[in-house]
């Protein structure tokens, strides 16, 4: 019946047709378009570093009072943990499907924030990322440095590598859209190890932790305040900012520094070596 009409009316069929493509070309350009469904549940990481640490000292000082807090979050399917010798922790939040990251984020963050007063301080001075992302990995890219034979002074090796890659690479990729996080394996940035020698420490009768506090004391960067700043006296006609020698950068500047001051006036120092 409905086919006799449009054959003995083409213009009508036309015109139907016509309307059809144009509401079909709006939604084109409007409605949402998916490629893929989403199978995969969205995840919620947790990360924290925990510096000289082992993998059981940062599952009990860390990994217990975050995953207790943790624990329950609203839509949580489970949830996944790695510590390492290194001082490293890492949890993985899975959400279900349809779930909020943006929602699930906030959830987290709260239930991680109950968690941070118990955590050792120098976990809560390093600071703790909570990002949304996915555990599969997109894209892999590999950096290297060209061997040139006619000039090897060029070649540049993995420490350079790591930070050129922190510094110039890591930012423009995390900017792209889509991309949730990005990851350097063995990554290794520029730093200063000082070494301690037990037997001087027994000797002078300190421990590793009035270094460390030494170290922290002279390593940092301080407000050395201004000359001639308001209110001044009659006739002051210069404002001068002070500046001062901030955080430490050379093995002499680290070598001078004083970790302990005897009853005779007399000074003990670090030995560092760059790395």
């Amino acid at each position: 019946m409905f086919a006799k009409i449009f054959i003995e009316r083409p213009v009508m069929a036309w015109v139907i047709s016509i309307v059809i493509l144009l509401f079909g070309l709006a939604a084109l350009f409007n409605l949402p378009i998916a490629q893929y469904p989403e199978i995969a549940p969205p995840t919620v990481s947790v990360s924290a570093n925990y510096p000289g640490a082992s993998a059981k000292v940062v599952a009990d000082t860390v990994a217990a009072p975050i995953e207790q807090q943790v624990n329950g979050v609203e839509n949580m399917l489970y949830m996944s943990s790695t510590c390492t010798n290194d001082g490293v922790y890492n949890l993985t939040v899975t959400f279900d499907l349809g779930t909020d990251l943006n929602m699930a984020q906030v959830l987290v963050q709260n239930r991680v924030s109950l968690a941070t007063p118990q955590l050792p301080d120098e976990v809560q001075r390093q600071g703790l990322n909570i990002k949304k992302k996915s555990p599969n990995i997109l894209l892999v890219v590999n950096l290297y440095s060209p061997v040139d034979k006619n000039h090897p002074e060029y070649e540049r090796d993995q420490l350079y590598m790591s930070n050129y890659a922190t510094i110039q690479i890591k930012d423009e990729i995390a900017r792209l859209t889509g991309v949730g996080d990005l990851t350097i394996f063995g990554q290794q940035d520029y730093s200063m190890r000082a070494w301690l020698n037990p037997n001087q420490l027994k000797t002078f009768g300190m421990t590793a932790s009035e270094v460390v506090n030494a170290i922290q004391e002279q390593n940092k960067q301080v407000a050395t305040g201004q000359l001639g700043e308001e209110p001044a006296l009659p006739g002051q006609a210069f404002n001068l900012t002070l500046s001062t020698l901030g955080r430490l950068e050379t093995v002499q500047q680290f070598e001078n520094i004083v970790v302990k001051t005897g009853s005779d006036g007399r000074q003990q120092g670090t030995d560092a070596t760059q790395s």
